[in-house]
């Protein structure tokens, strides 16, 4: 039985990274394996819910400021979705550009990220969507573009805030990575994305501990995930969300804080949980407008028109290159 488990785990990418997790001090887990299925699912529910701003907020500064958006990325576009997921925000983008070429969904979750393609071409049956299944912070290639007319300019697009849950560094890194795939184009590049500002920390504990539990659930799913895919057996009710703000680091925390001094196993191996123990989950950094600005232009971007909503909640930048 131990040999299935090693081989099952050791096999996964996701049961590496939880197990080194596992082992470092303080234990942690990248949060991009909240998103299989299940995980996916849940952040739709997320997103839908009162206290989660950012969803609506940032659809409403698209809806608002579609036309400008558009003149920044122009006709004949190759649109890349970093971490895709429903691909609800792209609609109104596309809906407002001008003969875009292409578009690429790119998501960890293949299949979430497949059944929102083959919607996605029914909304849009002049659109070639061809969605990729992987892990964007790690190098891929991007599928080939058939031969169309006129010039073609490689967009990005990373809604959602998603790159606060990189740390400062990782989303230097990221942006840079991100620069040289836009520049592989005939015309020079681009990219949106969606930044969350730092805002009052009451309305921050609300987003990230809402009343119907939802995003508690995404959390232990991360545990449900790992005991359906490796074998491993937490035990969901010896855990609980724990998500806070901390302001000297403007960042929101999640965490899975262990109710009781349990052992829990995984690949053959016993790890002991103190009661009050936690697993870091996630990281959600918030900025300041010129912040991000300053981050972008270091990455090699040359930061342009930035759109925000009445309450500067939360904000869109378009980076030229």
């Amino acid at each position: 039985m131990k040999q299935a488990l090693d081989t099952r785990t050791t096999a996964s990418e996701f049961g590496r990274e939880l197990l080194a997790g596992l082992e470092r001090r303080p234990r942690s887990v990248p949060p991009k394996f909240f998103y299989d299925a299940a995980g996916s699912a849940l952040f739709d529910r997320i997103c839908e819910l009162p206290e989660y701003y950012p969803t609506r907020t940032e659809l409403r500064i698209l809806a608002d400021h579609a036309p400008e958006i558009a003149r920044c990325i122009g006709p004949h576009a190759d649109i890349i979705e970093f971490g895709a997921g429903s691909s609800r925000k792209v609609r109104l983008l596309l809906e407002a550009l001008q003969q875009p070429r292409r578009f690429v969904p790119i998501d960890i979750s293949a299949e979430h990220l497949h059944a929102a393609a083959d919607l996605l071409r029914l909304e849009h049956p002049g659109l070639l969507v061809q969605p990729l299944a992987a892990d964007f912070t790690r190098p891929f290639d991007l599928p080939a573009l058939p031969p169309g007319p006129g010039p073609v300019r490689r967009v990005g697009f990373f809604p959602g805030s998603s790159i606060g849950n990189f740390s400062p560094d990782e989303a230097l890194h990221f942006l840079r990575d991100a620069a040289a795939l836009l520049r592989g184009s005939a015309v020079p590049g681009g990219m949106l994305v969606g930044v969350d500002l730092v805002k009052d920390a009451g309305l921050l504990h609300a987003a990230y501990n809402d009343a119907a539990g939802v995003t508690a659930a995404f959390n232990l799913n991360l545990l449900a995930r790992a005991n359906r895919e490796l074998g491993a057996d937490f035990e969901l009710d010896g855990f609980e969300h724990y998500a806070f703000y901390e302001p000297r680091l403007q960042r929101v925390e999640m965490h899975l804080l262990s109710r009781r001094a349990q052992r829990v196993h995984l690949a053959g191996q016993a790890f002991d949980f103190a009661a009050g123990q936690g697993l870091h989950t996630e990281n959600s950094y918030k900025y300041g407008v010129d912040g991000f600005r300053e981050l972008a232009a270091r990455a090699g971007f040359v930061p342009g028109p930035v759109w925000c909503d009445a309450r500067r909640w939360f904000s869109l930048h378009w980076l030229g290159l």
